[in-house]
């Protein structure tokens, strides 16, 4: 069985949104969302989430 690591690390970021792919910086799609609007939404989110932890990393 292989072990798989399904963790997003940093140089996974920029998250994109192409059509309904997530896709990491370097083009790996990590998962389909139902529609486009939800795929820029999801991404949105994920990337704002990743700039408040390393702004936090940075303030501590």
């Amino acid at each position: 069985m292989a072990d798989h690591d399904n963790t997003l690390h940093p140089d996974d970021f920029p998250i994109e949104a192409e059509r309904s792919a997530l896709k990491t910086a370097d083009g790996e799609t990590i998962a389909q969302a139902k529609t486009k609007k939800l795929a820029d939404d999801i991404a949105d989110r994920l990337n704002e989430q990743a700039d408040r932890e390393q702004q936090d990393c940075w303030s501590a």
